[in-house]
Formats: structure tokens, sequence, C-alpha cells
């Protein structure tokens, strides 16, 4: 691991590497005389593809040559918990989602018991065949209403899947986006602000 080069007292390695629609930032950890890498994938960008008849689809190159970059093809489906979409998340993502979501529940708790038990139930395993498509399952087809025609939204560490038949807009028009990115980033301007004084 000698040609990485070490950036901190705790034995981490950045490496980076860039690609037109997104970036992968590699980590490597040395633990003992061994070396692990973790990649930090982002997917970014609109691109519209279509299912075949068995619900196939492929996945577009640029997100495929984020994947390859981490040197891990198995990625987690799910319905997206608040829209009418379904999400795919690179197997260490949704492991450290998951991992996230377990700290802040009880597993003595009853309602809590009860989110985790959906939130992991209704997930399904997809991996790449040599061609590049991905099964989507035909529940998971019913569940975003795609029949055909699809939009793959890169979204930082996760790709939506979106019907391309579906007339609700995933985005806030240009006006409505710049006020919410003013609201939310002003406020934590104001709140660093704060601390300073």
């Amino acid at each position: 691991a000698s040609f990485l080069p070490k950036i901190n007292k705790n034995r981490l390695f950045l490496k980076k590497s860039g690609e037109k629609w997104g970036k992968v930032e590699e980590k490597y950890y040395l633990c003992g005389k061994f070396v692990f890498k973790d990649v930090h994938m982002r997917f970014v960008g609109t691109i519209e593809a279509k299912t075949d008849a068995k619900g196939r689809a492929f996945l577009p190159a640029s997100f495929r040559k984020e994947l390859q970059a981490s040197g891990k093809l198995t990625m987690m489906l799910r319905k997206d918990i608040f829209e009418p979409c379904l999400v795919l998340y690179p197997e260490s993502v949704w492991n450290d989602r998951v991992d996230t979501l377990a700290r802040r529940l009880s597993i003595w708790n009853r309602a809590h018991q009860q989110i985790m038990r959906q939130f992991m139930s209704d997930v399904e395993e997809v991996t790449l065949d040599a061609n590049g498509r991905f099964l989507i399952p035909k529940r998971y087809l019913e569940m975003a209403g795609i029949t055909s025609d699809i939009k793959c939204i890169g979204t930082g560490a996760t790709i939506e899947i979106w019907s391309g038949e579906n007339t609700q807009e995933p985005f806030l028009s240009p006006e409505e986006f710049g006020q919410a990115l003013e609201d939310v980033m002003g406020q934590q301007t104001t709140a660093v602000s704060e601390i300073i004084r």
C-alpha cells in the first residue's frame, strides 16, 4: 500500500478518480497487514431507458462505471419511502443506511421493531448480468407504475427509478428549487454564525 498517499494518523488512505457523470472516492484502511477499500459512489444525471417483457432494464453505462469502480455489482432494490419510485442502493450504501437506522432504534421498543421489520422486509437483492441488465420483479414494477419507459435519476449515493409514464414531476421548478436551497443552506449559515458569536 506504499503507493497510496497517507492523509491522517488513523492509517486512512485516499485516492480519487473522476468520470464525466460522477466521481468515485476511494478510501483504503489498513488493518494489520491487510488493506481494505471503501468506495463512495456519486451517481448524477437523468437517463431514460426501457424495461423489456421480462422486466429487465439496462443500468446506464455511466452508473455501471461507478459500480465497477467499487468492485461490487450487487445492489438492493426497494420502493422509496416517500415517492412513487424505486431506489437502487449499492450494497455498501445499503449497509450504511441499515446501520444508521439500527443505531436509532431499540430492539426493546415495539414501534421500533415494526419500523425495522417493514424497512427490511420489502427489499430485493439484484445483480447485473453480463450485458449490464438487472431484473425488476413484477411487484416492484407495479409499485412504481412502470410499464416500459423508465427514468434513472442519480441522487448521489443511490439511483432512483421512475416510471416514464408518471405525470408527477419529480423536480421542483427552478424558482422553487432556488428558494428551497436558500432556506436550507441559509439556516446552516445562520447556525454557524450563532456558534461563532
